[in-house]
């Protein structure tokens, strides 16, 4: 018996410990394996002790839209307000941009890229963001100038915006200048600005240096208009680290034939880049592990109510393989 005192059961642990344990499993096994094991355990699931960081972009990539509306509705619940840091790739819905606003009392993160929001949804949800630090908005095609400076007056405490785009989204532009404005404009605290494969001129660039005095990286990776002096920049901002405007990446590699001449590992812009601070502002946690089946895909999710140990109803989500 003396020996049994010793060690507390695992199904003893307070909630908040269990969902910091329960964040080093993937999705799928905390929503279909960890309910089933105990009570305790079925209790810190459904509550928000495991939803205050919700990170399900990679999975977000590979599902449905109804099936992510969803699933991202489920998971925003239960955090019941204590959600800091979001990750979903994808939503089209502006009820799903409603509902994160309506709970981002505590976020901090916000990564939304490949949305389909507009200027409109993001003028009205914006000064329910204000507690938001990083943001990301890359690949959002349908917003422009008026969203970012209506999240530049509310987002005050906004220290990293990626704002990257692809190469054929801004193909048929003449000037993004005005979404480069806005971000003078509105956002001086930031450290971390990414604009790959904007279509902007190097006063506007000027512009965003000048403004952001605090700014420490700056990808500017297809930004063709672009021309800084190399001196310029390192007697001014010697401690700003820039990428581009010529770096071979994959878009150049795969749907560029006509940018091969930028292939030579030279065309780095010579202030100090590091590939391996790209990621210094960037505090998403291990990617879930051993979501996807052996061919590394999820063919179908379906969510499916249970009665389960307690008396309220849950929700249980299976992944099944095609």
């Amino acid at each position: 018996m003396e020996g049994e005192s010793e060690f507390r059961h695992w199904d003893e642990l307070i909630p908040d410990a269990l969902g910091l344990i329960f964040r080093n499993l993937s999705l799928q096994e905390v929503l279909t394996v960890i309910p089933g094991v105990c009570k305790s355990w079925r209790r810190a699931v459904i509550g928000p002790y495991c939803w205050q960081e919700i990170d399900i972009e990679e999975w977000s990539n590979r599902c449905q839209p109804g099936h992510l509306d969803r699933m991202v509705e489920m998971l925003i619940t239960r955090s019941s307000g204590s959600l800091r840091k979001l990750c979903v790739s994808g939503l089209h819905n502006d009820m799903m941009f409603s509902l994160i606003a309506e709970n981002a009392g505590s976020l901090q993160t916000l990564r939304l890229p490949r949305s389909e929001m507009s200027d409109s949804i993001v003028d009205q949800i914006a000064g329910r963001l204000s507690a938001v630090t990083i943001l990301d908005l890359s690949y959002c095609s349908k917003i422009g100038a008026p969203a970012l400076e209506a999240i530049g007056k509310h987002c005050k405490l906004l220290v990293v915006l990626c704002r990257n785009m692809h190469p054929l989204d801004t193909a048929d532009k003449l000037s993004q200048d005005d979404e480069a404005n806005a971000i003078a404009s509105t956002m001086p605290k930031l450290k971390r600005l990414e604009m790959a494969y904007h279509v902007i001129s190097t006063e506007i660039v000027l512009k965003i240096l000048s403004s952001c005095t605090l700014l420490e990286f700056l990808d500017l990776r297809g930004c063709w208009d672009v021309k800084l002096d190399d001196k310029f920049m390192k007697g001014n901002f010697p401690n700003l680290k820039v990428l581009g405007p010529f770096v071979m990446d994959y878009y150049e590699i795969n749907d560029w034939d006509d940018c091969s001449d930028y292939s030579d590992g030279s065309e780095y812009l010579a202030w100090e880049f590091l590939a391996g601070e790209m990621g210094d502002y960037d505090d998403d946690d291990e990617i879930y592990e051993g979501m996807w089946d052996d061919e590394g895909r999820l063919e179908e999710l379906e969510l499916r109510f249970y009665d389960g140990i307690e008396e309220d109803a849950g929700i249980y989500a299976m992944l099944i393989k095609g």
